[in-house]
């Protein structure tokens, strides 16, 4: 038999608090509560117009199948499938330079250098990298991938931009994920004698995996609806491109800018094509997102 003392005791919420605290407590619980409504509104009115505007594309039996070759202003017809695929190789040459790159400059901050000059310089470095804006980046890579080294106007090069965009956001990503692990997970690895290396590997890395991948993916968002670098180091087809390294090439963005320039807005045919564009990369970026959450709670650590 438990005595009284032992007992659990349930203390009221606010006993003893004053009124005006409560009342204090109570005017910021609305005001956060508005702001997130606030917030809301809008990210919700963008998914109504462009779901009820792009789904008449999507509708289309040809949309995912057929490119925009052949098609004019005033022909409906066609499809998507050139600049969706032409999005998926510039995002795909993009992520296999982005994400070693920033997750091991994000390793190398937080368990290496973080104290050091050469961390000091690269976190400097990062933190400008953040701000700088696409027409920059593409206009670099134009300096010097297309009139310095002499190479011709492609995706490959697009990609070479959209990589200055990536790559800080990962590694501010990885950076606050990794300093988020409890640092007595790396003492015990370190206490059974572990490797550091491997200590970073197979405990760190795993134990912040989520969190990294969320960053990426947010990065791998940013630099698919980007239209300034296509518009320098490309070009739009509305042929279907499968070479990275010569010729125009379709993508999601420039064929939104295309169909502005067709004249979306006064002519219907362009319009449904640019809502239907739009929300093709809604939604590809909705299900790389998905996937990258389901592989990563795959291999994340269980919890026992």
């Amino acid at each position: 038999m438990t005595s009284t003392l032992e007992r659990p005791v349930k203390v009221a919420a606010f006993q003893g608090v004053s009124l005006r605290r409560k009342l204090t407590n109570h005017l910021a619980t609305v005001l956060v509560t508005l702001s997130l409504l606030i917030a809301l509104v809008p990210l919700a009115w963008v998914l109504f117009s462009v779901i009820t505007k792009g789904m008449a594309a999507l509708t289309s039996p040809t949309w995912f199948t057929n490119s925009q070759a052949g098609m004019t202003t005033f022909t409906a017809g066609g499809g998507v499938y050139h600049a969706l695929i032409g999005t998926l190789l510039q995002g795909l040459v993009c992520s296999l330079i982005s994400i070693p790159i920033g997750v091991m400059v994000g390793v190398y901050l937080v368990e290496y250098g973080g104290g050091t000059r050469l961390g000091k310089i690269t976190t400097f470095m990062v933190d400008i990298l953040t701000g700088v804006p696409s027409i920059v980046a593409a206009l670099f890579i134009y300096a010097l991938w297309v009139a310095t080294f002499g190479f011709g106007r492609s995706g490959f090069a697009v990609s070479l931009s959209l990589v200055l965009l990536m790559i800080p956001v990962i590694v501010r990503a990885t950076e606050e994920m990794l300093r988020i692990v409890p640092m007595d997970l790396r003492e015990a690895s370190y206490a059974l004698g572990v490797p550091k290396w491997k200590t970073i590997v197979r405990i760190v890395i795993p134990t912040a995996l989520s969190g990294i991948v969320t960053g990426i993916m947010l990065a791998l968002a940013r630099v698919m609806g980007e239209t300034a670098p296509l518009l320098i180091l490309v070009g739009y087809a509305q042929a279907m491109n499968f070479d990275m390294f010569s010729g125009f090439m379709g993508s999601l963005p420039g064929m939104m800018y295309d169909q502005i320039s067709a004249g979306a807005g006064a002519n219907p045919v362009p319009t449904d094509r640019l809502w239907g564009a739009a929300l093709t990369l809604i939604l590809l970026i909705a299900v790389l997102n998905i996937g990258a959450r389901a592989v990563a709670k795959l291999f994340s650590p269980k919890k026992v």
